[in-house]
């Protein structure tokens, strides 16, 4: 799969702001690559496909401000399995965009999985970092998938533990059992949401919200997303919003395909981004 080369990816704007501009992301530019990436994913479902591994490094954005969904390694078809999804691909979505269904341990999925990440990429442009950044559990040698305590406890901290009440099918969930050892958290979203940097609405929360809703049978869908009232109320995103806006970023780096080994160290991948940061150029290129 090929596509246009895009200058920029949501990663590297997010870092760019929190450190060199210091400064929030325009509300504008959020609305208008959050509807993009939202109408991409509602593209990917209509057509039976489950991205599996949204992220702010795997969503690219071209200089005119056009965004573009990348990595689609994880994608897989949904419409007609032959088996659970889980049966083959045991981890999907990088730790802190994962749905709370798949931390449980769920073997059945639904779309609902990417746009709970889409809620954590929408959470993160605003407030320039991973809204609930865990620590990863790593498989052991017999490949036996760890429950990840870590990860719920910082979605817990601040979307409140789940109750019975709002997640009725909870406790059809293999790992449901360990929901007794974690203390009772209220829900804080709301408080996060106004110590998040950029300018904010209430139907921004309604979204935010909507979109981080532990349910996934009642997470909106992207279709629903596209039609918030929060994409139909001023600023309204636009699609090449930084040529309207005369915003521009720094060019990603680009280095020589070589044996040069100081060259290779040039541009080293943070171990915490969980991205993939250096981009090769063919020799000939």
């Amino acid at each position: 799969m090929v596509f246009e080369y895009a200058e920029h990816d949501f990663l590297q704007i997010i870092h760019y702001h929190l450190h060199t501009e210091r400064k929030p992301i325009l509300e504008v530019v959020i609305k208008s690559i959050l509807w993009q990436l939202i109408n991409g994913v509602a593209y990917l479902h209509s057509n039976w496909v489950l991205h599996r591994d949204l992220k702010p490094a795997n969503v690219l954005l071209t200089s005119e401000g056009i965004v573009k969904t990348g990595d689609l390694g994880l994608a897989r078809l949904f419409n007609k399995p032959i088996q659970p999804l889980f049966n083959g691909d045991k981890v999907v979505v990088t730790i802190w965009y994962r749905a709370p269904e798949l931390l449980f341990g769920s073997r059945h999925y639904t779309k609902a999985i990417d746009m709970w990440a889409v809620g954590c990429i929408f959470g993160e442009l605003l407030a320039l970092k991973p809204i609930f950044k865990g620590e990863e559990a790593k498989m052991d040698g017999k490949k036996n998938v760890p429950f990840q305590r870590s990860q719920l406890t910082k979605i817990f901290e601040i979307m409140g533990t789940p109750t019975k009440e709002r997640w009725p099918t909870i406790d059809q969930l293999p790992d449901y059992p360990h929901l007794s050892s974690f203390p009772q958290c209220p829900n804080n979203l709301k408080q996060v949401y106004q110590m998040m940097l950029s300018p904010k609405s209430e139907a921004g929360f309604n979204l935010l919200s909507a979109l981080l809703e532990y349910d996934p049978a009642k997470r909106i869908t992207a279709e629903k997303a596209l039609n918030h009232p929060y994409f139909q109320e001023d600023p309204k995103p636009v699609m090449n919003v930084l040529v309207q806006q005369g915003v521009e970023y720094p060019l990603r780096r680009i280095t020589q395909e070589d044996n040069d080994i100081k060259a290779s160290k040039q541009v080293q991948p943070n171990k915490d981004d969980h991205s993939n940061r250096m981009i090769k150029k063919p020799r000939n290129a």
